[in-house]
């Protein structure tokens, strides 16, 4: 006698609700392994609701969505134009929302793989980058910064700091003083978690003195922790305005990393009278691959590169560095003819 056994597909659920009843120490590993960077949060959450909003708009089901409605979203995307790094961020946002409500995800289907080749095709693989500077675009930009003034002294620090120790601005903003450690020889940054290093391992930058003290980060980040005036806390706050005109004061709300990015456009895009310097177009991200590309340049090697900026492969460094300059990197210049 044999008995036949009927397999009904149980209704999906949230990986949150099929592990509701685990002991307490799997719930938090859980609740950590789900969230991601505050600044990934954020896009995923616009990005599924542009996604939401174009299935509602088209009589489409967005969750679980099969493959031609993941298809045709992106194909839109790409007509609009959409960058093709924007249009991958989405396909993202749409597979982590299916994996956490319990769905198979359409976004890895062979099917979607050959829409979206054809779509970097017609895209194109080269994607506008932030430039790099030259240190001495940068040393102009500090000159132009008054460093009697509050905000001066604030956004010195923050240029110098961001470039010597090659940060994403997301970084910058979650820094605390308590981070810092100012020695004989350099100025050690103790790293809490960064974009690389989400599970919060230990990573520390050294960020080195240099001759002139008004071009040297580690004194111009002390210069700025003095003003601020507390031993914990963020770093880099915003700042309250005083009845004289031209005083500020710290305030406890840290920077955001929006703001980041226009102070760094700010200082280094426009010169003292607020007209744009022809031919700049630095952003946040340009303090970053500044500092690849300039150590590139004068012969580092990619592990001392990785050491501070943290990437994990010699790959990173080449898709960083901005070296496309025809006239100004070329070996053909050093052929001794």
């Amino acid at each position: 006698m044999s008995t036949e056994i009927t397999l009904i597909p149980a209704e999906p659920q949230p990986l949150g609700s099929r592990l509701a009843s685990a002991a307490d120490n799997v719930a938090r590993y859980l609740k950590l392994g789900l969230e991601g960077a505050d600044n990934t949060v954020l896009a995923y959450s616009a990005d599924l609701k542009s996604f939401g909003a174009y299935c509602a708009e088209h009589g489409l089901c967005p969750l679980p969505a099969d493959v031609a409605t993941v298809a045709r979203y992106v194909a839109d995307l790409a007509d609009l134009p959409r960058k093709l790094s924007t249009i991958k961020r989405h396909l993202a946002a749409i597979h982590k929302h299916h994996q956490l409500r319990g769905y198979p995800s359409p976004v890895h289907a062979d099917e979607l793989a050959l829409v979206l080749d054809g779509i970097t095709r017609a895209l194109g693989k080269r994607q506008k980058q932030a430039p790099a500077f030259t240190v001495e675009e940068l040393k102009e930009s500090i000159r132009r910064l008054d460093v009697t003034t509050t905000a001066g002294l604030r956004d010195r620090a923050l240029l110098l700091l961001g470039f010597a120790g090659a940060f994403r601005r997301s970084e910058l903003v979650a820094l605390d003083v308590e981070h810092l450690e100012f020695t004989e020889r350099a100025l050690i940054v103790h790293l809490p978690k960064s974009k690389t290093n989400q599970a919060g391992e230990a990573e520390d930058k050294a960020v080195f003195y240099a001759p002139s003290a008004e071009f040297c980060p580690v004194r111009c980040v002390r210069a700025w922790v003095k003003v601020l005036g507390q031993a914990t806390g963020p770093l880099f706050v915003s700042l309250r305005r005083g009845k004289e005109k031209g005083d500020a004061y710290p305030t406890k709300q840290r920077l955001s990393p929006l703001r980041v990015n226009l102070l760094v456009q700010q200082h280094l895009n426009y010169d003292a009278d607020g007209l744009q310097i022809q031919g700049r177009n630095y952003s946040a991200h340009s303090l970053r691959v500044s500092f690849i590309t300039i150590a590139v340049v004068k012969g580092q090697s990619n592990r001392a590169i990785k050491n501070q900026t943290k990437q994990k492969t010699d790959a990173m460094i080449d898709r960083y560095s901005r070296l496309d300059d025809v006239v100004t990197y070329n070996a053909a210049q050093s052929l001794g003819l």
